[in-house]
């Protein structure tokens, strides 16, 4: 078991920094964060592009290559849907990966075209197993996170949905599941239950708190996007300031340096 691995095993769920950026990456270090996970959402902002894998991989490439290269820990991406649908492709851009020191991927079982919509389970699992072969076959060794979205895509079954999910994405190979928008107690306690991987939720309004989801036996907690609308936001605000007080003091306030 490596040392990220090792992380999903801690008395407390590992607080993963959601990071867009080299900055962001250097920032969430200083503030002692113990790994870094990119957010799709926001790395596509940075650059003009949408979420839903319109940013070319070879620019998110660059992206990542500056971002392991700003922070010594351990990094995982988000690869959305693999930016192919062939394993094999999927297996070559995660080896890609991996050769700039990233040691996890997240992978969904949804795909954006015109809108967003969860892939067959079964047609999922084997598109997964078949990945996992590859990289065996390669002797890549990465943490594969599965995001599920039937919470965030707000199935009236979500968590019936997702229990069949989990126990088949485990049996495909996966090492932890994500579920993006699961908020509820009993969701999040029904889909600990239905499988041994280690169980990853998103920061949402409603999300209990952190020790809360330790004694309910969640081991990840992501950030999403939410850190890049926060920090994005108050550059608006900041800018519009500005304008409107005809001075810059603003930007000099003790809670901006």
């Amino acid at each position: 078991m490596n040392k990220f691995e090792m992380l999903h095993q801690q008395t407390q769920p590992l607080l993963i920094a959601n990071v867009w950026d080299a900055e962001s990456a250097k920032r969430a270090e200083k503030a002692g964060y113990q790994a870094l996970g990119t957010s799709s959402a926001a790395v596509a902002a940075v650059l003009g592009y949408e979420d839903g894998e319109h940013i070319p991989f070879e620019e998110l490439v660059f992206m990542v290559k500056r971002i392991s290269a700003s922070s010594l820990l351990p990094l995982s991406v988000d690869i959305e849907s693999g930016y192919s649908r062939d394993p094999k492709e999927i297996a070559a851009n995660i080896k890609q990966l991996t050769e700039l020191g990233v040691v996890g991927v997240n992978l969904e079982d949804s795909r954006v075209t015109k809108t967003r919509a969860l892939i067959d389970k079964d047609t999922f699992a084997a598109l997964l197993s078949e990945v996992m072969k590859y990289l065996r076959a390669s002797d890549v060794r990465v943490f594969v996170n599965v995001r599920c979205d039937v919470f965030l895509l707000g199935l009236g079954n979500a968590t019936e949905e997702a229990t069949k999910r989990a126990d088949s994405y485990q049996n495909a190979g996966a090492d932890g599941l994500f579920f993006p928008c699961m908020t509820d107690e009993s969701d999040i306690k029904a889909v600990v239950e239905a499988t041994s991987l280690p169980i990853n939720v998103m920061a949402m309004p409603d999300l209990p708190a952190f020790d809360t989801l330790s004694k309910l036996g969640v081991r990840r907690i992501s950030m999403g996007n939410f850190a890049y609308l926060s920090i994005s936001n108050q550059l608006e605000k900041t800018m519009k300031d500005i304008k409107s007080q005809g001075d810059c003091k603003t930007l000099f306030a003790a809670n901006n340096l």
